[in-house]
């Protein structure tokens, strides 16, 4: 399987967005996360994502599918690049796809060193992505609701 990387453009939000929904809809129905939740964002904020002018959303591609996508902004406050929303449709997960599009991200932006990103506590899965990339918990965290709490993670390449 043939992964890739490919900006996004306005043309190509409505099937983004769609796929987000869809992604994360299993974790809506278990944290019950409505305010937070990216499953329940309106089209316009992926639209909104797509033309920031200090970010790059891609489309994951695998083998010229649409199979995920992941948002790259670069943060105001002390330059590091913030990951948000970063996602597999649920068919394909579990691949190894998320792991390859993150690493070539980074590729991208070689000359930026700090990476940061939220993932839910609870999952246990993505928290055992992320630290298997290099991120490392900054000891932030947000409690959503009874039964979510985000955790913040950095990553510093040399």
């Amino acid at each position: 399987m043939r992964i890739t990387l490919q900006e996004a453009t306005e043309s190509d939000a409505a099937a983004i967005h769609e796929l987000q929904l869809a992604a994360f809809a299993p974790l809506l129905k278990k944290y019950r996360d409505y305010g937070t939740s990216p499953a329940t964002e309106p089209l316009e904020k992926t639209v909104s994502r797509i033309k920031h002018t200090n970010s790059h959303y891609y489309m994951i591609l695998a083998d010229k599918e649409l199979v995920g996508a992941l948002h790259v902004v670069r943060k105001e406050t002390n330059g590091s690049l913030w990951i948000s929303p970063v996602f597999i449709g649920t068919a394909h997960q579990g691949k190894g796809i998320a792991q390859t599009a993150m690493l070539m991200a980074e590729e991208r932006f070689a000359d930026d060193k700090v990476w940061e990103l939220s993932t839910l506590a609870e999952e246990k899965g993505n928290c055992h992505l992320y630290e298997k990339l290099g991120y490392q918990r900054t000891g932030k965290i947000q409690k959503i609701n009874e039964q979510a709490t985000l955790v913040y993670y950095k990553k510093e390449l040399s």
